[in-house]
């Protein structure tokens, strides 16, 4: 691999480590508050940091930091197979170093009842599943859709809407706020995978946040693809440093 390779790679690993340690920070900080940051709070911790992690990295990787945007990009034929690899094995591993991380940060008292922010479904007190897994894949696949379909609205479409961050963490904030109380709307193959690694915590639900995600974010990338990105009137982008042929 080339030097720009590296550094997208890096990018990738970077911003997501980033991403996940504030949003899974925050979970675990509520647990730690008796429930003082909220829903509201966590789903604005992960909004936030996303928007400021695009704006700032999206120029060099496109500031994917999912596995299931860099599906739906390379549906879209965004960025080239083996590079959409790359970028995956980048963010899986960013999402378990954050996970480390938060586990040498907090007590175990802290981040042990909620698996280092580990997404996960609504239970009861005995612990049984209240989301069938169907329900559970089916809404992390809309989230996931609207996510990814943020993405290539303000993003990978070239004609000049560029407020790529704040659209895209916005989508991420509102999906929180619906789905978080049922699935924890991870939307996001490597968010649920990093924690539950490091915390040990591989519920068969965990499977949700591959297939809903992996299904919403490919969707999402053909249909808009085919819908807006072959008209007539899409003219390619204008040449400029700031932009990379594998961003969305």
């Amino acid at each position: 691999m080339d030097s720009g390779t590296w550094r997208k790679l890096a990018a990738e690993l970077i911003g997501t480590f980033i991403f996940f340690f504030i949003g899974a920070g925050a979970i675990i900080t509520n647990e730690y508050s008796k429930g003082a940051v909220g829903l509201l709070g966590i789903a604005l911790a992960h909004g936030i940091i996303l928007a400021i992690m695009v704006s700032a990295l999206g120029h060099i990787s496109g500031g994917h930091f999912n596995p299931a945007v860099t599906v739906g990009v390379l549906v879209g034929r965004k960025i080239e197979p083996l590079l959409a690899l790359y970028y995956i094995i980048a963010q899986l591993i960013g999402g378990v170093l954050a996970g480390l991380a938060l586990r040498l940060v907090f007590a175990e008292s802290t981040w042990g009842p909620v698996h280092l922010g580990t997404p996960d479904v609504a239970r009861d007190a005995a612990g049984n599943a209240l989301v069938g897994f169907g329900q559970g894949t089916l809404l992390e696949a809309l989230l996931t859709f609207f996510l990814v379909w943020a993405v290539y609205a303000t993003a990978v479409d070239p004609r000049p809407v560029r407020i790529a961050g704040f659209g895209i963490g916005l989508t991420v904030l509102v999906d929180i706020l619906v789905g978080g109380p049922l699935t924890g709307a991870a939307m996001n193959p490597a968010r649920a995978f990093g924690p539950a690694l490091a915390a040990g915590y591989f519920p068969i639900e965990q499977l949700i946040y591959w297939i809903g995600p992996l299904i919403g974010g490919a969707v999402a990338g053909w249909l808009y693809t085919y819908l807006f990105l072959r008209a007539p009137d899409v003219a390619p982008p204008a040449p400029g440093p700031e932009l990379d042929s594998t961003a969305p």
